[in-house]
This record gives C-alpha cells, sequence and structure tokens, in this order.
C-alpha cells in the first residue's frame, strides 16, 4: 500500500520538484520514498515516484520505482495482488530477488505484456513505463478499489494516487470544473471519470490508459455490464449449494487478504457484513484475530455493545473506543487535507476514528464493505422495489396531474413516483425540489450547462428488475467513488491499509451467477449472506436493525458550524468568489438557519445540501491559498 505519482511530458519537471509532488502523499507512505527521471523519445520525460507503507517484504528489496533487470521496464503500484504467489510460480523462470508482490507485475508484464493485468486478483493503481514501446500504462483494479487521477493537456500526462502531487505539479492550473458542482451537491462526491478540476480525470475501474506520443488510448479489462451479462443467473445449483460455495469462496478470499508481513486486524460494526469476514477470518487464523469498533454514548445509535458480544462469541481481540459528539466535530478541520477533492458523505468522520484506534495495534485491516451493492442490501433497493410495482399507477397519476396541473401539489411520495418517467433513471427516484436546489445554488454562465444530478444511463445494463438495475448502478457509482473512497482516505489518513473480502473478483461474479431471490425473498435483504452469518453466531444476537454511524448534521450547522456556513455564504463573498449564486445561496441557507425547511419540507431533509456546500467550501479555502484560482 502506498501512493504514487510520475509524468510523461515535454515539460521540464526536476526530480526535486517530482519529490515535492510524492511528499504530499507522506500519510499514504511514511517507510519509504522513491523518484526516478528517465529520458524519453520525442523530448519527453518520464517520472515515476512512489511513497511506502511496507507490507510485503519490508526490505528495501521492495523498494520502488521497481526496474526490470534487463532496463526495459519500470513501475510503481499502490496496493495489493494476493494471488503474487500462485503467479510467482507460473514465473519461476524470472530472477526473483524479493518476495514482494510488485516484482510478480513486473516479471508477470514481460512475459504476457499489459494482458498479464487480467491475471491480477487484488486492488492496485499501477504505472508501468515500457522504453521498448515507449508508452506509460495507467491502470486501475476493477471495482475502483484504489484511486488514480490523471492530469492531460497538450500533449502530456501527469497521474497520481490522489489530486496533491496534481496540484503541486509545476504548471498546473487548477480550474474548478463548475458544470460538476450540481451533481456533486446532490450526491455529496464526485463520479468519476470527472474531477473537480479542469481536464483531470479518473482512471475508471477495470480501465487501461496507453500513453503515447502524446496521445492517450483507453480501453476496459474488466467491464461491469459485460461480465454481469455474461455471468447473468448462470448458477445451476440449489439454494444450499449456492450457500457452500459462497463460503467457499469467501474463505479463499478472507485467507489471502490475511497474508501480511506486519499485524492485520478487522473493523467489526456489528453488522452482518463485518461479522461475517470477521468470523471466517477467525476460522481461518491461529490466533485471536485483533477486531476494531467504536460506540457511541448515545444508547439510540450504539451498536458497540454488539459488536462486542459478537467478537466474544468468535473468540477475537475486541478493542473498541467511545466517542462523542466533541470527538467527530475535532475531524471537521482535517476532511479537506486528506479528501482532496470535495467530498461530503458524513460516515468518512467515524470511519476516520476507527482507523485511528485501528492503527494503534495493526497495519492491514479488513472490512466488510461491498456486502449492500451485491447482495441487495440498502433499504434504497426496498424503495426501488415498491417503484417498480407501482410504476403503471404512477405513469397514470403523472398523466392527470399534467392535465389537470395538479401533480407539483401530490403528496412527496406520489410525486416521486408520478414523475418518474425517465426511462434512463428510473432506479433512482429524484427528489425534484433537492435536485433544483442543487441546480440553481451554483451560478450559471450565459448557455453553461451542468452535469445532470442523475446518472443518465441506466438501460446500458439491460435489466428488467430495477433491484438489480440499481446494485449495478451503485456498482459503477456510488462504490467506487463514495464508499471505497471515503475507507481510502480514512485509513490512509492513519496510514493504514483496509481490504475488502467481498468485493474480490470471484466473489463479485460469482453473486452475479446466482438468482436474485437468493439475495432478495419477500422483504429479506442479503438472504444468503445472513445465512451465511447465522452459521457462525446466533440468529437472536444479529437479528437487529441497523443503526450505522450518525453523525448530528443538522445540530452542527445550526450550531458550533453556523457562523462559518453563514460566511461562507454571504453575498459578498460568493460573488468575489463567482462559483456560487449569492442570492440564491444566500436565501436559501438563510431560510434553512432561520426556519429550517429552507422553503419546503423539513430542515434535516437539507441538512445534507447544506453540509455538502460547506464541506465544498472548507475544501475551497484550504486550498485556494496554494493554487487555486
Amino acid at each position: 500500500m502506498c501512493g504514487i505519482c510520475g509524468f510523461f511530458s515535454k515539460n521540464r519537471i526536476t526530480q526535486q520538484q517530482l519529490t515535492e509532488m510524492n511528499d504530499t502523499m507522506v500519510h499514504r507512505g511514511p517507510n519509504d520514498s522513491g523518484v526516478e527521471i528517465y529520458p524519453a523519445g520525442s523530448d519527453y520525460t518520464v517520472g515515476l515516484a512512489q511513497r511506502r507503507l511496507s507490507i510485503l517484504d519490508l526490505s528495501p528489496l521492495g523498494h520502488q520505482p521497481m526496474n526490470s533487470g534487463d532496463g526495459r521496464v519500470s513501475l510503481v503500484f499502490n496496493g495489493e495482488v494476493y494471488n503474487f504467489r500462485e503467479l510467482k510460480d507460473e514465473l519461476a523462470d524470472y530472477p526473483f530477488v524479493s518476495t514482494c508482490d510488485t516484482e510478480v507485475i513486473l516479471a508477470a508484464y514481460l512475459k504476457w505484456g499489459i494482458s498479464c493485468i487480467e491475471k491480477l486478483n487484488g486492488m492496485f493503481a499501477i504505472a508501468i513505463y515500457d522504453r521498448k514501446e515507449e508508452t506509460l500504462f495507467l491502470v486501475r483494479d476493477r471495482i475502483g478499489k484504489k484511486p488514480l487521477y490523471y492530469w492531460l493537456a497538450d500533449g502530456n500526462l501527469v497521474f497520481a494516487s490522489e489530486l496533491k502531487p496534481i496540484m503541486k505539479c509545476p504548471g498546473f492550473v487548477p480550474s474548478i470544473r463548475r458544470e460538476v458542482l450540481p451533481r456533486y451537491l446532490y450526491h455529496q462526491y464526485l463520479c468519476g471519470p470527472d474531477s473537480i478540476f479542469e481536464n483531470v480525470y479518473k482512471t475508471a475501474p477495470g480501465e487501461i490508459i496507453a500513453f503515447r506520443e502524446g496521445k492517450a488510448r483507453k480501453w476496459h479489462y474488466w467491464d461491469l455490464k459485460k461480465v454481469y451479462r455474461d455471468k447473468k443467473e448462470s448458477f445451476t445449483g440449489d439454494y444450499q449449494q449456492a450457500k457452500e460455495e459462497l463460503k467457499g469462496i469467501l474463505r479463499t478470499s478472507v485467507k489471502e487478504r490475511l497474508v501480511a508481513d506486519v499485524p492485520v486486524g478487522t473493523f467489526l460494526s456489528g453488522g452482518y457484513d463485518s461479522s461475517l469476514v470477521t468470523a471466517i477470518a477467525q476460522e481461518v487464523s491461529d490466533c485471536p484475530v485483533k477486531t476494531f469498533s467504536i460506540g457511541f454514548h448515545e444508547k439510540k445509535y450504539n451498536e458497540a455493545e454488539y459488536a462486542k458480544e459478537v467478537a466474544a462469541k468468535i473468540g477475537c481481540d475486541h478493542t473498541e473506543l467511545y466517542i462523542d459528539e466533541e470527538d467527530m466535530f475535532s475531524l471537521v478541520e482535517s476532511i479537506p487535507k486528506y479528501y482532496d477533492e470535495p467530498f461530503a458523505d458524513s460516515s468518512q468522520i467515524p470511519s476516520m476514528l476507527v482507523s485511528e484506534l485501528a492503527k494503534r495495534k495493526v497495519t492491514v485491516v479488513l472490512s466488510g464493505d461491498g456486502g449492500d451493492e451485491l447482495f441487495c442490501g440498502y433499504n434504497i433497493y426496498e424503495k426501488v422495489r415498491q417503484a417498480q410495482l407501482l410504476d403503471g399507477i404512477g405513469a397514470v397519476a403523472g398523466t392527470i396531474g399534467d392535465l389537470l396541473h395538479i401533480t407539483d401539489h401530490y403528496p412527496f411520495k406520489v410525486k416521486v413516483i408520478a414523475k418518474n418517467r425517465n426511462k434512463e433513471t428510473k432506479t433512482q427516484l429524484i427528489a425534484e425540489n433537492y435536485q433544483q436546489a442543487a441546480e440553481r445554488m451554483v451560478s450559471a454562465e450565459p448557455g453553461e450547462r451542468f452535469l445532470s444530478c442523475s446518472y443518465d444511463f441506466e438501460t446500458i445494463y439491460k435489466e428488467k428488475n430495477w433491484q438489480e438495475r440499481r446494485m449495478l448502478l451503485d456498482m459503477d457509482t456510488y462504490l467506487p467513488e463514495d464508499i471505497l473512497c471515503k475507507v481510502d482516505r480514512a485509513s490512509m489518513k492513519y496510514s493504514l491499509e483496509a481490504r475488502c473480502p467481498i468485493l474480490d473478483t470471484r466473489v463479485i461474479e460469482y453473486a452475479m451467477s446466482l438468482p436474485h431471490q437468493f439475495k432478495y425473498q419477500s422483504g429479506n435483504k442479503k438472504r444468503i449472506l445472513k445465512d451465511l452469518v447465522y452459521d457462525y453466531l446466533p440468529r437472536e444476537l444479529m437479528d437487529r436493525p441497523k443503526t450505522g454511524f450518525s453523525v448530528p448534521l443538522d445540530q452542527w450547522l445550526r450550531g458550533p458550524l453556523k457562523e462559518q456556513v453563514l460566511a461562507f455564504s454571504q453575498g459578498s463573498f460568493l460573488k468575489q468568489q463567482g462559483i456560487f449564486d449569492p442570492g440564491y445561496t444566500g436565501a436559501f441557507i438563510g431560510d434553512y438557519m432561520e426556519k429550517g425547511d429552507a422553503g419546503a419540507g423539513t430542515g434535516e431533509n437539507y441538512s445534507r445540501l447544506v453540509w455538502a456546500f460547506l464541506m465544498f467550501q472548507k475544501w475551497y479555502d484550504t486550498y485556494r491559498k496554494g493554487c487555486l484560482r
């Protein structure tokens, strides 16, 4: 695990400048650093740099950039390849000098070319420079666990694990891409391939970018929608067989992710996914697994007592930390530094706290991320099912409402169903007032068009079941850009590596092969995962309402953060900033503060939107002194 950055450019970037870019990510890799610059053809130079968090082969033999013995290939790599030992056996003719997975990637490329990526099972962001081909390859793992940004301009390319190195790069002009802002405010994250800056993009999950002679060529070696169509309900056995096979795949996935030359533990919330990962980890381990959870003093939000019971039942070495509002609030100021583009999923705060707790005892931690998207776990999936059942009635209600001009007077839930007529956004159940507010807050130049707050591409999945379609949409958007981004930045803030066994490629593809009723049946979400958990833990311990991490946004925004929010929304400030509409934004936030409804609904409905606005402004305030314009 580490941070990587580099360039393929005609612009002169010195080794000292590349070092300064690299060192902005010292939190991602505090154990070692490497910076090298190589001459390339046509007046180009190539730079590769890495900050290392040592996990496998803690010796200097794992140093990066790593170069092949014949001098043809150099690479930097962030992540883990879990099947590197098996691949090493296939590459026995290569003269290995280390025991790390980085050298296995190098050897695999020399033998199989860039198609070697298809053989890697893991989480990774890789940059490979091939002198023979005069090509730089950028590669991201299949589901988007590891981040990889790139800046492409005037025939030059700069890449990095985070935006900070790119912002530090000589010649970078950090122009904010305004058209993404309404979508950010609505969703609270920026969805790839877009970033907050013009000409800066996110390498897509499962994508390879080949950069040569000033031009970039892109393709997918793994494509979610294609894999889904190929695998969809191809399983032919019964439920019990599926359950046992899934357990075997998960056992392999967990066991592989316990391999490290440093201490390993698990996040344990007490919910189904983290409990299953922890139970399997304990089953395949020779000693008690170290587990970590945080609790809240407010009993209605606290699940730590359940996590403690789960850990005791399984036989883990459990550590818990009870936090209060002040503990969470203390991290607000650090969010822009470590989430270095606007990001407003408030569960990032407890995620940082549990990461800090885990880092005290381990360097690697396993999480339960991915279970909801793969096995139909979110509450929205129940709402989507109901919306599909009511879609015909909604069409009639919409037609009548439009004729009589009464649609806007329907109750909220009826209005959402009645207006849900776009076949490309059926599963998103857009809250129109919320969307309109997000769009109106951003100041529009004449002729300027914003990206839609919704994702207008659902029909690419060619799936009639709305639940399954929404699960795929979430795997393409919410999972990599919110959930995995949140965990990556929160854990790497403390130089902690987070691994996700449920997001193993074999688990993903097996889940896609299963009949949908194995995942959802008569309101029972995550059916097959829950039944696996019951093999390890009593049903009465697990069957309870899920609380989740709770951040009191509304209380904060109208309490200790009120003056900051009002200052950032003052007309004079917004006019000078030139990003948000001064009149509308000031009135909207003023109404929220005064009446709690910002003109409609309840204050809590709009707290997420105001929080997203505040997180943008704090990000802007953090970086504008250094480079924003």
